[in-house]
């Protein structure tokens, strides 16, 4: 079996902080970067805020996550801020320049309460005229249709052994979709499965309740080098910022 642990540590070989390979990464690096103060709204293992670190941020940086075994990574540097939670229950009041969500980690917030709810935390985190910055899958692209075993990555964990890591659609039920995420050894037996819904909101939506919680869009893009939100854009990249 695969602890906690063990997940969050395959977590960070599957999904490298890269600015200089992934435009997404890139992105945020250069937004994180340009701010006094940073809120890192499931933060994870801290990978975005570690190197924003690294290349010299003078400036408070927090990550936060309800996720105590990707946080016990991300305190491997300790000059960083790690607040063990959700985005609904933050309690900070204007302190952050910029509040970011990467990695699709908005769509975790699944019900009107749970998206309302944390909409405001961030909002009341950030000083006036701060910004939010996040991304969502564009629900025309339909993701889910490519979450099958057929796309299994084959990964060595930091131990060297063998494993094959995949996802697999479960359901979709209106803008709510679930899936698993299994990962196996090289013989195939099942080490681990975690089970995930995610909201697929469309843009009139998203805009909605962002503009409920107090929030003005202040940039739309559907590529991550800046391209319009299209008929064939697979991503809604958001930079909103606090009226």
């Amino acid at each position: 079996m695969l602890s906690d642990a063990d997940a969050a540590a395959l977590y960070d070989l599957l999904n490298p902080w890269d600015p200089e390979q992934c435009p997404g990464d890139a992105f945020y690096d250069e937004l994180v970067m340009a701010a006094g103060s940073v809120l890192d709204v499931g933060c994870g293992t801290g990978a975005m805020l570690h190197l924003a670190r690294e290349r010299g941020h003078p400036g408070r940086l927090v990550g936060l996550d309800p996720d105590r075994a990707a946080l016990a990574r991300a305190r491997r540097r300790a000059d960083i801020e790690w607040v063990e939670g959700t985005a609904a229950a933050a309690w900070w009041d204007a302190a952050f320049d910029l509040a970011t969500m990467t990695s699709h980690a908005f769509q975790c917030l699944v019900t009107d309460a749970e998206l309302g709810a944390s909409l405001a935390a961030v909002h009341t985190a950030l000083r006036s005229g701060g910004r939010f910055a996040f991304e969502t899958r564009h629900p025309q692209a339909r993701a889910w249709e490519g979450w099958n075993p057929s796309k299994a990555s084959d990964i060595a964990d930091p131990a060297g052994r063998a494993l094959r890591v995949w996802h697999e659609t479960e359901s979709v039920i209106g803008d709510v979709v679930t899936f698993t995420g299994t990962t196996a050894a090289a013989d195939g037996t099942v080490l681990r499965v975690d089970r995930t819904s995610l909201r697929f909101l469309d843009v009139a939506l998203l805009d909605a309740f962002l503009v409920d919680a107090g929030f003005a869009i202040e940039a739309r893009y559907g590529t991550w080098d800046g391209g319009p939100v299209t008929g064939t854009s697979g991503e809604i990249i958001t930079i909103a910022r606090r009226r």
